[in-house]
């Protein structure tokens, strides 16, 4: 059986690098997001403005311990999944987790293409955006450096780049 649980900040690439992991390997992906979404009926946002964030974090967590049952998987956890709760802890127990760490600026530069879909950026400006990413960055280290492998993404510009990194984390999960 495999699971393969990657983490990491939003903007990191987590959704990228496990569609590619998938396809590689020939098992399903789980983006935990759209899962919730799928069983909520509801967007993320919509979540958002009607229960808040900690409203949210409940499904996430329950909405987690559902797919994270799954076998021969690849699941990607919303940025702060593994910063509530016992999830980390949690996410250890049921498989491999891989953390996707960039800079500040990295994060920066992708999540600023993709700003309308993000609940905690929308209404900041470029400059509160970085502040508040590597405020972000700051509280959540702690948790995401639990993960059991760590992958810099700080170039994950390209198919080729996606590609070397799909390769890097068959090498260190040895399949």
């Amino acid at each position: 059986m495999v699971r393969i649980i990657i983490i990491g900040y939003m903007g990191a690439g987590k959704t990228t690098v496990g569609k590619a992991l998938s396809r590689e390997l020939g098992i399903p992906f789980y983006d935990l997001d759209w899962y919730i979404e799928s069983r909520m009926r509801k967007t993320v946002p919509q979540i958002f403005a009607q229960k808040g964030e900690e409203g949210f974090r409940q499904i996430e967590h329950n909405m987690l311990h559902e797919v994270a049952e799954f076998e021969d998987v690849i699941i990607s956890c919303g940025g702060g999944t593994p910063c509530f709760f016992d999830n980390m802890e949690y996410l250890n127990q049921q498989g491999e987790t891989i953390y996707l760490k960039a800079t500040p600026e990295v994060l920066h530069k992708h999540l600023r293409m993709g700003k309308t879909i993000r609940p905690l950026l929308r209404d900041k400006t470029p400059e509160q955006m970085l502040d508040f990413i590597k405020e972000q960055l700051l509280l959540r280290e702690p948790f995401y450096s639990k993960a059991r492998h760590t992958l810099d993404v700080n170039l994950l510009d390209s198919y080729e780049k996606i590609n070397i990194s799909v390769a890097r984390i068959r090498k260190m999960l040895g399949i």
